[in-house]
């Protein structure tokens, strides 16, 4: 069995968000790290956007951050809060014989934690990536990371990776 890294709305516009405890550029960065270390090690690498649904044109800044995917990736788009429903999330990480699933991305209390419970209702182990993530409000993401996030999975940083 192997870990898969998924990570959550790494767009423009949800980084540019005034986000806390960290900043959606600090998050970003600690993405990519995420993201090389994975790739490095021959683990898959799941990039996650929202596209609104029943929309024209979707807002600036809805594509991924400039150079976050790489060749080898699996690009996952949803069109709900979390990256299970609707989409081919679940079917990509059975073929790839995954049972750990690592998230981390933006925003905590929404794609991250919906993502998250998905997860753990499709029977996955969950570890969660403290210092990659954030939320609208820092309350609420210490809150999920010290109350909700432990009775799902493995509270871990960055550095636990690498």
């Amino acid at each position: 069995m192997a870990s898969a890294l998924i990570l959550i709305d790494l767009m423009p516009r949800i980084i540019a968000l005034p986000l806390a405890p960290h900043s959606g550029g600090e998050v970003l960065v600690r993405c990519r790290t995420l993201a090389r270390s994975f790739r490095a090690s021959g683990q898959p690498v799941m990039m996650v956007r929202v596209e609104r649904p029943n929309v024209a044109e979707q807002p600036p800044g809805s594509d991924f951050a400039e150079d976050l995917v790489e060749d080898g990736d699996i690009v996952v788009v949803k069109r709900t809060i979390g990256a299970f429903y609707g989409t081919d999330l679940e079917e990509q990480l059975r073929k790839l014989d995954v049972d750990t699933v690592v998230l981390a991305g933006l925003v905590t209390t929404m794609g991250v934690e919906s993502t998250a419970r998905a997860a753990a209702d499709h029977g996955y182990e969950l570890e969660f990536v403290a210092d990659a993530m954030s939320g609208l409000a820092a309350d609420e993401h210490e809150f999920t990371m010290q109350r909700s996030f432990p009775r799902f999975g493995e509270i871990r940083n960055t550095a636990d990776y690498s």
